[in-house]
């Protein structure tokens, strides 16, 4: 599991245009669905503003009816009025039409930005060097390509469309509110600078707190990520009080800042109608004064009113989406934050298949040099040369860079100085799909995946036959217990392979190595997690393995290494030692105090 370091707090989008406008080079695919959201968004908006207008003249036929009755010199025109009605539910019935059309391609597009998200990220994920993921949670990635894709989904589904029709509500009522009466558009404009001064404030304030949600959410999601893997380790530790303290800071942080974010975000509703009743108030009070004074009819007071409700909602509108794009802006400079991490050096492939197809496997260190940082080199100077077919066994106490070599030797890091030669070619020569295609492996920590046992061994070769798997797995050992178990080679393992045991999942890793017939093999402990007398056999399994294979084998238990062809002894990254088993303990060194302690320890055991 990656190494989990305090991760800093990040106050506001470094860039919040910056990052705006690189999203909306995502929508660029998208350009003509998005022409036709503004479209039909518009229509559906224009449609629903010419309501209150025709109502209006539904409402002066009633009034000039009522009117007419109380006179005598007439009545109600219900014909005229209803003919009206039915006009304005067309209206309202073709708005909604429009408002169903645009919602449903404005969805459409804001998942497959979120798509086109995931697939940069999960491609990006390929083209990022081992050490990215040394320093970084794996709860903080998952975030980001989780929590902070789809918080960039949700406010496009609902910002693309919203900013539309409230821009365009806002042009189109603002009109029709003079059309009807200049004097009472002048008194409901008189609140508007308040209420964009307000909108402006907590905008501000809320920004830096939607950043820092965001950010303390991929804290909390690494911890509980890390505790649930570690599940087994916490409580045969008893590190429950300890991991629920930890828990509880990332917890109170996360909490900190979204009820802050959530705080401000929600006063923009009430502030901004507090201020728009203000407006409200005072164009009643014109509008009754005009009536009385014959200056306007009763109608378009009524249109009025409902024009000066829907001039305050777009405001607010527009004020929230603003603060939306906050949320937005912190969540998608996270995203691009990732892509535009250092990616691997570019390859400069020289082998070609033919090359590859004909390896023998003779490998050559040259004065490597190597270290996690770089101002701290841990393989100094390491020089070594393995003829093809040898079996070369590296050991050493623990950090003396054994397993280091071997990330070297399949690129997995890139060396600080010296080479690395495989057939007298540089490893960086090859495509490092196709170096990686020379190697098999059988690590010390089992990994499969959740799947069913025979998915799992063809991992390494997907187009291994039945009759291979088998044949493998009897090399293997393996064959015998899978038999044991009621679905056998479909036996389906869940995420975390408990349904077997730690002895198991290792036959299985090393029937894996088997099947994919490696021109190099790495065995790293590999029999560390079997008991004695499985042991002995995988090791004769592993003896046919290795025939005709250069082998790296690190080991810590010295007895399963005798047979090695060459010992290279390590320490502080460095060879101390090297040669056979029988001259290393005739030299009475280093090896020779490891191997006597190891037996000594064995003995007394």
């Amino acid at each position: 599991m990656p190494r989990h370091g305090k991760m800093k707090s990040v106050e506001k989008a470094k860039d919040f245009k910056g990052t705006i406008k690189r999203l909306f080079v995502y929508l660029k695919p998208y350009y003509l669905k998005f022409m036709i959201v503004v479209l039909f968004a518009g229509g559906s908006t224009v449609f629903s503003i010419f309501g209150p207008k025709i109502l209006a003249k539904a409402t002066d036929k009633l009034s000039e009816g009522i009117l007419a009755k109380v006179s005598q010199s007439g009545g109600i025109d219900f014909d005229a009025i209803l003919s009206i009605l039915l006009f304005l539910g067309s209206i309202y019935l073709l708005s909604s039409v429009f408002n169903y059309i645009q919602g449903f391609i404005t969805s459409t597009i804001s998942q497959k930005v979120a798509y086109d998200l995931r697939k940069n990220i999960s491609e990006k994920m390929n083209r990022l060097p081992l050490s990215y993921f040394d320093k970084h949670s794996s709860g903080d990635t998952l975030s980001r390509v989780t929590n902070d894709i789809d918080t960039i989904a949700q406010s496009l589904n609902q910002s693309m469309s919203q900013i539309i029709t409230s821009t365009i509500t806002l042009i189109g009522v603002f009109i029709m509110m003079i059309s009807i009466s200049l004097s009472m558009t002048l008194m409901n404009l008189c609140v508007l600078p308040i209420s964009m001064i307000g909108i402006s404030q907590i905008t501000k304030r809320s920004q830096k707190y939607f950043s820092s949600q965001q950010k303390n959410l991929g804290e909390v999601n690494g911890h509980i990520e890390e505790m649930y893997g570690a599940h087994n380790v916490v409580k045969a530790f008893n590190g429950e009080t300890s991991s629920i303290e930890t828990f509880e800071v990332h917890n109170n942080h996360l909490y900190e800042s979204a009820w802050k974010s959530q705080f401000f975000s929600g006063l923009m509703q009430p502030l901004t109608g507090f201020i728009g009743n203000l407006g409200y108030v005072g164009v009643c009070l014109l509008g009754g004064y005009l009536a009385i004074t014959n200056a306007i009819s009763i109608g378009d007071i009524q249109a009025f009113i409902q024009y000066v409700r829907s001039f305050n909602q777009p405001i607010t509108q527009i004020a929230q989406i603003m603060n939306m794009l906050q949320s937005t802006a912190a969540a998608a400079e996270r995203v691009f934050e990732f892509l535009d991490e250092e990616e691997l050096d570019e390859e400069v492939v020289k082998v070609n298949q033919e090359e590859l197809l004909n390896t023998e496997g003779s490998v050559t260190f040259s004065n490597v040099q190597f270290g996690y940082q770089e101002d701290k080199t841990i393989i100094h100077d390491f020089s070594l040369h393995v003829h093809a077919g040898q079996t070369v066994a590296i050991v050493g106490p623990t950090g003396a860079g054994k397993t280091t070599i071997v990330k070297l030797l399949m690129r997995f890091y890139e060396l600080n100085g010296g080479s690395i030669l495989i057939d007298g070619k540089d490893i960086r020569d090859y495509s490092r799909h196709d170096l990686r295609s020379l190697f098999g492996m059988v690590l010390q920590d089992t990994w499969l995946f959740g799947g069913t046992i025979k998915e799992n061994l063809k991992y390494g070769k997907l187009d291994a036959s039945d009759e291979e798997v088998k044949e493998a797995c009897k090399l293997a050992y393996a064959d015998h217990f899978i038999h044991t178990l009621e679905e056998g080679y479909d036996t389906i393992l869940n995420e975390e392979s408990s349904n077997i045991s730690q002895g198991q999942k290792q036959l299985l890793t090393i029937a894996r190595a088997f099947l994919k017939n490696p021109k190099i093999l790495i065995l790293d402990e590999a029999t560390s997690s079997v008991d004695t007398r499985t042991e002995v056999l995988i090791q004769k399994g592993m003896d046919k393995l290795m025939e005709g294979r250069t082998s790296f084998i690190i080991a810590h238990r010295l007895s399963t290494i005798r047979d090695a062809n060459t010992i290279i002894v390590m320490k502080d990254g460095d060879i101390v030692e090297f040669g056979n088993h029988e001259s290393l303990m005739e030299k009475n060194g280093f090896y020779a105090s490891l191997y006597q302690s190891q037996f000594k320890r064995t003995k007394e055991a």
